[in-house]
């Protein structure tokens, strides 16, 4: 007999459920609520890094790295290192050590700001432009075969969920 819903028997079955099954075995008072949802977050972030991005390994690129060619590409400007950390969500010295690999491979480059010397502005090259456009039809669509479990109706309420959570933490801990 089928007791429950079709998504309680999906969460019932993840390795999430597993590990809360064993926490509430050893604190059987404890509310595990939160860690049903964001242990279930960091396993499905860790097995997309996992399975990393195929198109930008093939490429011999880092996720990091296309998301700092991605965010110079879809500002269409030049930018300075510290535009580009609030862009992709990285440090400062990350950033600079990104660049500095993207600048040896020609994908960027990076000159001295003309009103202020001590500013640096970074801009992708021709190769870098081309090589963005060329991977990110094919990253998309490696993306939507990751997602191909989930039909419309899922992939909305997901969306809209994440992105709901996605607010409220930028809100509360962005700041921190």
């Amino acid at each position: 007999m089928n007791t429950g819903t079709a998504a309680q028997r999906r969460r019932d079955g993840d390795t999430v459920a597993g590990v809360i099954r064993q926490w509430q075995s050893v604190h059987p008072g404890l509310d595990t609520g939160p860690m049903e949802i964001i242990g279930r977050v960091n396993r499905c972030a860790a097995l997309l890094q996992q399975a990393e991005d195929a198109p930008l390994r093939r490429a011999g690129l880092s996720r990091a790295e296309f998301d700092l060619l991605g965010a110079l590409r879809r500002t269409g400007d030049e930018l300075t290192p510290g535009e580009l950390a609030r862009e992709t969500f990285s440090s400062g010295a990350a950033v600079t050590k990104r660049v500095k690999q993207l600048q040896e491979r020609e994908l960027v480059e990076r000159r001295a700001d003309t009103r202020d010397r001590r500013v640096a502005r970074v801009r992708l090259t021709d190769a870098g432009r081309a090589l963005v456009d060329g991977i990110l039809p094919e990253q998309l669509a490696y993306e939507k075969a990751v997602l191909a479990g989930l039909d419309e109706d899922g992939h909305e309420e997901l969306t809209g969920l994440l992105s709901g959570l996605l607010l409220q933490l930028e809100g509360r801990l962005g700041g921190l």
